[in-house]
């Protein structure tokens, strides 16, 4: 068992991990376009989790579960990865990663519609406070940025909403399933899929080695080691602490673009972000209200 302090490093590193990854998709989008960027980054992280499929995994159990498997790989990474690159060809990457983190929002809505599990009243509280968010979010940003700006924060809340049915596949097809081989095995399967778009969408002129070496540190960093982390993290501290690295996500991924890309961060961004998280830890019942409110004394 890990100490807390090892743990939070681990958490530290893997919202590190994820907060760069919006700046190393937006380097490779702008040389190898959406697909071809999102394709190649599913592939090498595949390539590097295909031993551990091989050596680690029940294959039979794999063979059996291909199905719910192959779409939880296109809707957890190969879509979303596609929607995400085109939207940070005309979005900062600040906004990008804000949006993203609202995807538990859409989690809780999608299980709630789906799977029928009634979210309590905080919980409804939460996704009402983070919807609230996200549409003055998208209503400045859209308002300000014009058309480009508009198809490209639908299509960050359109990778949200994949992530969301992704996750109660996983819940209602996958259960008991080990997290490495779900991890590898979509991986694997998605990484077949996008071929034959990453070929189609292959673009005419060489990109360069700094596009090029940012798909490398986006396939083996922030996919491939990143979710071995993050299924780490579930094991030793539970997935409701493990879950809470959506919060520190923006906020590296904010001080990545403004040190690196010169992005502004506005404070009305910045106001209705933090609107989006408070909904996300409502939601996700990581502030739980009802045990403060049950500690007060009574009269």
């Amino acid at each position: 068992m890990k100490t807390p302090k090892s743990l939070t490093a681990d958490f530290l590193l893997l919202a590190a991990a994820w907060g760069s990854s919006f700046l190393f998709m937006r380097m490779g989008a702008l040389e190898f376009g959406a697909w071809a960027t999102s394709g190649l980054r599913i592939g090498i992280a595949a390539l590097a989790m295909l031993p551990l499929l091989l050596w680690r995994c029940d294959l039979r159990l794999v063979r059996r579960k291909w199905v719910p498997l192959l779409l939880v790989g296109l809707l957890n990474t190969g879509i979303p990865f596609a929607l995400y690159c085109y939207a940070l060809q005309h979005i900062s990457t600040g906004l990008t990663s804000i949006l993203n983190a609202s995807s538990p929002l859409f989690g809780a809505l999608v299980a709630w519609i789906w799977l029928r599990e009634a979210p309590s009243r905080w919980r409804v509280l939460g996704l009402a406070l983070g919807f609230v968010g996200i549409t003055l979010l998208s209503w400045h940003k859209v308002s300000v940025g014009g058309e480009q700006t508009g198809w490209a924060v639908l299509a960050c809340l359109g990778a949200t909403v994949c992530y969301g049915v992704a996750a109660s596949i996983t819940r209602k097809y996958l259960a008991g399933v080990p997290a490495l081989a779900i991890t590898a095995a979509s991986l694997v399967g998605a990484a077949l899929v996008m071929a034959l778009p990453t070929a189609w969408h292959w673009p005419d002129r060489m990109p360069g080695p700094a596009a090029w070496g940012a798909l490398i540190v986006l396939g083996l960093l922030c996919t491939a080691w990143a979710y071995v982390l993050f299924y780490r993290l579930i094991a030793e501290a539970g997935p409701a602490k493990a879950l809470t690295v959506t919060f520190m996500v923006p906020l590296f991924a904010l001080v990545y673009g403004a040190l690196l890309l010169d992005e502004a961060v506005t404070l009305a961004m910045a106001g209705y972000g933090l609107v989006i998280l408070l909904g996300v830890a409502l939601s996700t019942e990581f502030i739980q209200p009802q045990r403060w409110l049950g500690r007060r004394p009574r009269p």
